[in-house]
């Protein structure tokens, strides 16, 4: 399961602004930490702990979306979400493996190559998925996200001035 990375000198005493470059910043890097390996079909977790990192990310994006510029806010969390979803095609043919194949041995046997057919029917749909998802997980793909992500953050820092203690942009 991936673990929420802790998010060093996050405080109540901080600006909306620099509390929300902080996060974004963290679940951004958590992304590209579960990048590795995100394409094995048997080590299955993978996936999932990406697919955790796009919904922190996601999320992170959108509570805090008033300390970013608009425009590049906008392109970002569509791309997190263009990610997440080809994580999610993935991730469903491998639940229904995991389901099925856990399934198998407790069914009478006359229908176990009924159930063996149906992994079998998504083991080539996992395949067919993970195909798919080599392009939204590549590493040029994923370390632009993260640069992105510091790019949005750098913009809600500079928005911080002393006259404007919560550090929002329009």
């Amino acid at each position: 399961m991936a673990r929420q990375m802790e998010i060093e000198g996050l405080s109540s005493e901080m600006t909306f602004a620099e509390a929300g470059a902080l996060v974004v910043e963290a679940r951004a890097a958590e992304l590209l930490e579960h990048s590795d390996g995100v394409l094995d079909t048997v080590a299955i977790d993978g996936v999932h702990d990406m697919r955790v990192a796009t919904r922190r990310l996601r999320a992170a994006l959108e509570v805090f979306s008033p300390c970013f510029p608009k425009a590049p806010h906008e392109q970002l969390l569509k791309e997190v979400k263009s990610i997440a979803d080809a994580l999610g095609e993935r991730r469903d043919r491998d639940v229904a493996i995991e389901m099925l194949s856990g399934f198998t041995e407790a069914i009478v046997r006359p229908d176990r190559p009924g159930i063996r057919s149906l992994i079998e029917r998504y083991r080539a749909e996992q395949l067919e998925a993970n195909r798919d998802l080599v392009p939204f997980v590549a590493p040029e793909r994923i370390a632009r996200v993260e640069s992105e992500a510091r790019a949005l953050a750098a913009a809600a820092r500079s928005s911080i001035s002393p006259s404007d203690p919560g550090g929002e942009t329009d």
